[in-house]
Formats: structure tokens, sequence, C-alpha cells
């Protein structure tokens, strides 16, 4: 089993990439909602020709830091 790389970042071949349309459904919004967050800069994305792939863990990092705590 390959081990992770320093600095947490996983080996490349164990990165699982996701389409928009699969972000998109995770998140429960619209495809052009995800697109407004990988041109902004909030989503990192690797972009493939003409379409875009979002790593899960990058999902999850923002998600994470989307919580929103009412007070």
């Amino acid at each position: 089993m390959a081990s992770k790389k320093s600095g947490g970042e996983q080996p490349l071949a164990e990165v699982k990439f996701l389409t928009v349309a699969e972000v998109a459904t995770a998140m429960r919004v619209s495809k052009m909602t995800v697109y407004r967050l990988v041109h902004s800069g909030e989503l990192p994305a690797v972009r493939v020709g003409r379409s875009f792939r979002v790593s899960e863990d990058a999902v999850h990092d923002y998600l994470k830091g989307a919580f929103y705590q009412a007070g």
C-alpha cells in the first residue's frame, strides 16, 4: 500500500476526482453553483480539456469550512 506524501497529500493515483455534475449532486446544488465556486477559486479544480474535475477531498474541505453556526 502506498503511503501518504509529506504534508498529508495523497499520491495522485489515489485521489478520486468528481465531475461538476457529481459535485452538484453531492452538494445538492446546481451545476452552475459549482462552476461559480470553481471560477471564484473557492473550490479548487483541475481543468481536463474543456471540463473540470474536483477532488473529493476539496469538496469535503469546502463543506467543512462552509458550516454555519447559528447564534
